[in-house]
C-alpha cells in the first residue's frame, strides 16, 4: 500500500546503479517532516507521465527535483506534466544545473520555487515554512549561507538495504575545492570543508556492517589533506573485506610518500583513482587556470601503473580554448605510453555557472544549446575535429576502457611500440573505419566489434594475423563464452575456453581489466 506524504523528494538518475546522494542529504535533514518524506528514484529513461502518477499517488504537498545535466531535459518534461495535472501541487527544484543562469531556464519558470547552491538546511526552512507556518516564500529564487557542515544530519542511514546490495554507495568526507579550473563548476567553491574524521568513519563502519563494499567519494580532491586521506586509506585497510571497492577523485601531482605507502597494501582493483589531467599542454591549462606540476603528474602515475594495483581512469577534455587537433594528439600518446587503467577522453562542456565563458569570444567557442552542452567548434579546433574526436571517444571506451580486449590492445601496444607509432594517429584511423563499417557510435553488437577488430588488424601488415586471432579468441572466452565465432578458428575453442575467469567480487569492468 502507498502512504501519502507531504514531501516527495524525486530525481531521475542515468542508470538505475546510480543513487541520489543529494536527496538524501535533504531528507536526513528535514527534522521533523523526515517521517513525511519520501524519496522517489527513477532513471532517465522512464516514461514522464509515469513518474507523474506515481508522484500523484502520494497526494504530496512539496515535490522537490534535482536537477543535474544528465536530467535537465527528463526533468523538464516531469515537471511541465506535473504541473499541468496538478498546479496546486508546489514543485522546488534544486541541484548544479539551476542554481545558475536560472531566470532564462524553462524548467525554472515553470516550477514554483528554486533553491540554488547546497540546500540541506534552505529545503528545510522552505518545508517549514509551507507545512509549519501555512505560508509560501515571498521569493521565487532561494538562497542562503553555506551550512555549517559540522551540524548536518549524515544521511548514511537512509541508504536502504537494497541501495547497498545493488547500487553505488556514495560517500563524503568533505565539501568543497580549492582550485580555479574555468570549465567546472567547483572553482566557485569557497574553499574546503571537512567533515569530522571520526564521525564519518563511523558512519562507514555502519556502512561496512550492513553489507557495503562499493563507495565512491564525491569529494573533489581526496588527497588534498595527507593527513585525513591517511586516516580514510587506514581505516578501510583495518576494516578490508572481500570485494571492497573504493573510488576517489585525486589531484595528480600530489601524493606524499606516506600516502603511496598506504596505496601500495590495497588488493589488486580495490581501488579506483579519477585523476583529471584534462590538457598536457602547459599554456591551455593556465589559460583555464588549470594547475599542474607535469614532472610530478608522469613520476605519480608511473607510480601508480607500476608498483600498486590501483586502476587509474585518467581524464582529457577535447575542445579547451586554445588547444588544437595536433596538441590534443601529442598529450593523448602522453599519456598512453604512461599506460593508465583507462583514458577518459570528454569533450568540454559548457557548465551553466562555469567561468569558462570569459573565452567564448577570443576563441570562438561554439557550444551545443541542448544537454549535455558540449562544445561545437572553437577557433583552434573545427566541428569536423570535434565530431572525429567524440566518435574516437566512443570507439576507444568501447575497446580500450571497457576491458573486452585486454589481450587485444595489449598486442597493438607493442605494434606501437615496435613502429614507434602515434597512438593517437593510430587509433583515430581505427575510429574512422569502424564509424565508416558501423555508421554508428552505439548500441554496436559485442560479436560485431569482434568481427571489425579482426578484419582491421588482418589488413595491418605490420601486425601477425595468428597474433590478432589468437588475442581476440582470448578476449572472447574471458567472458566465459564459448561460442567462438569461426573467424576466430573454432578449433582453438577448447584451448581459450579453460582460461581461467577473474574473481567475480569486483564491479564488471574492473574485473576485466584485472584478468
Amino acid at each position: 500500500m502507498i502512504s501519502l506524504r507531504s514531501i516527495c523528494l524525486v530525481t531521475l538518475n542515468s542508470t538505475y546503479q546510480h543513487s541520489a546522494f543529494g536527496l538524501r542529504y535533504l531528507r536526513a535533514n528535514l527534522q521533523q517532516y523526515q517521517s513525511d518524506c519520501e524519496i522517489l528514484e527513477y532513471t532517465i529513461h522512464r516514461p514522464p507521465q509515469q513518474i507523474v502518477d506515481e508522484i500523484l499517488t502520494r497526494n504530496p504537498r512539496i515535490v522537490g527535483f534535482g536537477v543535474y545535466i544528465w536530467n535537465t531535459q527528463q526533468t523538464l518534461e516531469v515537471v511541465r506534466a506535473l504541473k499541468h495535472r496538478s498546479p496546486e501541487t508546489l514543485v522546488v527544484l534544486g541541484g548544479p544545473e539551476v542554481s545558475y543562469e536560472f531566470e532564462t531556464q524553462t524548467i525554472c519558470q515553470l516550477a514554483d520555487f528554486v533553491i540554488r547552491g547546497e540546500a540541506d538546511v534552505l529545503f528545510f526552512e522552505f518545508c517549514d515554512q509551507v507545512l509549519g507556518r501555512q505560508q509560501k516564500p515571498e521569493k521565487k529564487f532561494i538562497s542562503g549561507a553555506l551550512p555549517e557542515i559540522r551540524s548536518l544530519q549524515s544521511p548514511y542511514s537512509l541508504y536502504s538495504d537494497t541501495d547497498i546490495k545493488n547500487r553505488v554507495i556514495y560517500v563524503e568526507a568533505s565539501r568543497g575545492c580549492p582550485y580555479r579550473c574555468e570549465y567546472c563548476l567547483s572553482s566557485l567553491d569557497k574553499g574546503v570543508r571537512n567533515f569530522p574524521i571520526d564521525l564519518f568513519l563511523t558512519e562507514m563502519k555502519a556502512l561496512l556492517d550492513r553489507g557495503a563494499r562499493q563507495f565512491k567519494f564525491i569529494d573533489r580532491t581526496f588527497n588534498l589533506s595527507p593527513s585525513i586521506s591517511t586516516q580514510i586509506l587506514e581505516f578501510f585497510l583495518q576494516n578490508i573485506e572481500l570485494g571492497l571497492f573504493l573510488h576517489f577523485e585525486l589531484v595528480p601531482d600530489r601524493l606524499p610518500h606516506e600516502l603511496k605507502e598506504l596505496i601500495q597494501k590495497f588488493p589488486a582493483g580495490s581501488l579506483q583513482f579519477e585523476i583529471g589531467i584534462q590538457t598536457w599542454n602547459p599554456t591551455v591549462a593556465a589559460l583555464v587556470s588549470r594547475k599542474n606540476d607535469f614532472g610530478k603528474v608522469c613520476e605519480n602515475l608511473n607510480f601508480l601503473s607500476q608498483k600498486t594495483g590501483v586502476h587509474t581512469h585518467v581524464d582529457l577534455i577535447a575542445g579547451l580554448p586554445g588547444e588544437d587537433l595536433a596538441s590534443f594528439a601529442r598529450g593523448f600518446d602522453i599519456l598512453y605510453h604512461l599506460n593508465p587503467g583507462e583514458i577518459q577522453v570528454g569533450i568540454l562542456k559548457r557548465l551553466k555557472g562555469a567561468p569558462i565563458i570569459r573565452h567564448d569570444q577570443t576563441w570562438g567557442m561554439i557550444y551545443s544549446q541542448d544537454p549535455p552542452f558540449q562544445v561545437l567548434q572553437t577557433k583552434t579546433m573545427s566541428a569536423a575535429e570535434l565530431q572525429g574526436l567524440s566518435r574516437f571517444s566512443r570507439f576507444w571506451d568501447q575497446i580500450s576502457n571497457s576491458g573486452q580486449f585486454q589481450q587485444t590492445t595489449e598486442e597493438i601496444r607493442k605494434l606501437l611500440q615496435a613502429h614507434e607509432l602515434s597512438p593517437f594517429a593510430w587509433f583515430m584511423e581505427l575510429s574512422e573505419y569502424l564509424s565508416q563499417r558501423f555508421e554508428k557510435t552505439h548500441s554496436i553488437h559485442l560479436l560485431e566489434m569482434f568481427q571489425a577488430l579482426f578484419d582491421h588488424l588482418a589488413n595491418d601488415s605490420r601486425i601477425s594475423t595468428a597474433n590478432a586471432q589468437e588475442c581476440l579468441a582470448k578476449d572472447y572466452a574471458r567472458g566465459g563464452r564459448q561460442d567462438l565465432p569461426r573467424f576466430l578458428h573454432p578449433e582453438k575453442k577448447r584451448a581459450v575456453s579453460q582460461l581461467p575467469h577473474p574473481a567475480q567480487t569486483l564491479p564488471k569492468r574492473q574485473r576485466l581489466h584485472l584478468s
